[in-house]
């Protein structure tokens, strides 16, 4: 159980306000060995599923039941978090995390022979049967996986303000992202593809082996530093119903959290309709090979360590209602030239800058939510705003599989798998007309003035 409120709060004076400090860079070490996992699992996964089936509609749902967690479990999660050990839930989750990795490569091993070839799956004319079990077997794996993602991120992002003192969260979270985006996708893509060329089964089994390590990692920060649960400070007989509604009402009657909830809710809806189907426009359009894809990915990772490091400062200089603007019009822009274009190359270009926007925005919105929401409503107000911005990630993954459907009856194949890219980029202009007044700099900073006061 959480140490008691009294503990945290001494500990946490003793944070240091010029640095860092050790523990965060415990949790700094874990963060970036498993998404060094997490990046070879965005090469294995994908490629995967387009070894198992040729349909668009089935290669999306494997990323709807990725992200389906966030819409069914973030609120219990949000429960949980504040509840208990917030150190020992990511631990936890990170070992949950290596032992459903090690059953899907072993049954990867056991279904070798039955795989096609990596060269086969470069060619959009190749009819290959889909390998339902195998199939079932990726989903349920790929649900059980989102769920513990779900408790690890929200125990993550709720663990930070009482290892890293306030001042420093910009920092603390722009550097993590940064090196995060490095490991996910810039190191861990073209290894994994490297293990790919290797055997099927091997990036699923260096994947399991990080979050082990992760989880060990974890397990060296002190105890103390958890963050108190309701229970710890009197509320002993609550019910899960009332703690949660606590924190649902907390953000909706938020003026500002509210709309940026819901507003990175359709952001994230967008990305998922390009990103769905992306291994199929990466093979078939691009014509990437599992190597190329792999560096396609790193385009992400250098505009993730650029925006990791620069964010805090670009926020200063603009302002941070305009940094976000920059996000929904950068996105934009992005979309329609990826849809337009026939070069990997350029496409890099193009994400490179997608994530550097992405990330800025992570960086002032996560940092801003650490700053102005109560300790003890933390994790649950936490899990209330996922809900809303990740649990929109599914239905846009479906509306990727179904867009895709109906384009190549109607159009072309080719033509079928860019119309994503362009219908994001419409929607982000239509975003941006809505959101721009809800998130200018003036009502971000009077946010955080108002959580000082109290």
């Amino acid at each position: 159980m959480p140490d008691s409120e009294a503990d945290v709060h001494a500990a946490r004076r003793l944070l240091p306000r010029d640095r860092l400090g050790r523990n965060y860079f415990k949790l700094f070490a874990a963060s970036t060995i498993s998404n060094l996992g997490d990046g070879i699992g965005a090469i294995a996964y994908p490629w995967l599923a387009s070894a198992l089936t040729r349909n668009p509609l089935l290669i999306a749902l494997v990323a709807v039941v990725q992200r389906l967690p966030w819409l069914l479990f973030s609120l219990p999660a949000g429960v949980i978090t504040d509840r208990q050990n917030r150190r020992s839930l990511m631990m936890v989750a990170n070992m949950v995390r290596t032992v459903l990795t090690l059953g899907v490569a072993f049954l990867v091993v056991a279904r070798d022979s039955s795989l096609p070839g990596v060269d086969i799956l470069n060619d959009p004319d190749a009819e290959l049967p889909t390998n339902l079990t195998l199939y079932i077997v990726v989903l349920v794996a790929t649900l059980l996986l989102g769920t513990a993602e779900v408790l690890y991120d929200n125990a993550a992002q709720t663990f930070m303000p009482a290892i890293v003192h306030s001042d420093q969260l910009e920092k603390a979270n722009g550097r993590l992202w940064s090196t995060e985006m490095v490991a996910n996708t810039f190191a861990g893509p073209p290894f994994g593809a490297f293990l790919i060329a290797a055997a099927f089964a091997l990036p699923f089994f260096v994947d399991a082996g990080t979050f082990a390590v992760s989880a060990c990692l974890i397990a060296l920060i002190p105890k103390s530093t958890t963050a108190p649960s309701p229970r710890a400070s009197g509320s002993t007989k609550s019910s899960w119903r009332s703690e949660l509604s606590e924190g649902v009402r907390w953000l909706w009657n938020h003026e500002l959290l509210r709309p940026l909830a819901i507003i990175l809710g359709l952001l994230n809806a967008i990305g998922a309709l390009t990103g769905a189907v992306l291994i199929l426009f990466a093979q078939e359009v691009l014509e990437t090979s599992a190597t190329e894809f792999a560096l396609l990915t790193t385009g992400g990772a250098i505009g993730g360590l650029i925006g990791g490091w620069t964010a805090s400062n670009v926020s200063r200089r603009i302002g941070s209602g305009p940094s976000l603007y920059v996000t929904l019009l950068g996105g934009a822009v992005t979309n329609f030239a990826i849809g337009s274009t026939n070069s990997w190359m350029f496409a890099w270009v193009m994400f490179a800058f997608s994530t550097f926007t992405g990330v800025l925005w992570n960086v002032i919105t996560v940092s801003l939510r650490q700053t102005i929401i109560p300790d003890h409503l933390l994790g649950r107000v936490n899990s209330v705003y996922r809900f809303f911005a990740w649990g929109m990630m599914p239905v846009g993954s479906v509306l990727a599989g179904v867009v895709v459907l109906v384009g190549d009856a109607a159009l072309s194949r080719e033509m079928a798998l860019r119309l994503p890219a362009f219908i994001g980029g419409g929607l982000h202009i239509l975003l941006f007309v809505f959101a721009a007044p809800k998130l200018t700099t003036a009502k971000i900073e009077g946010a955080r003035d108002a959580a000082t006061e109290h």
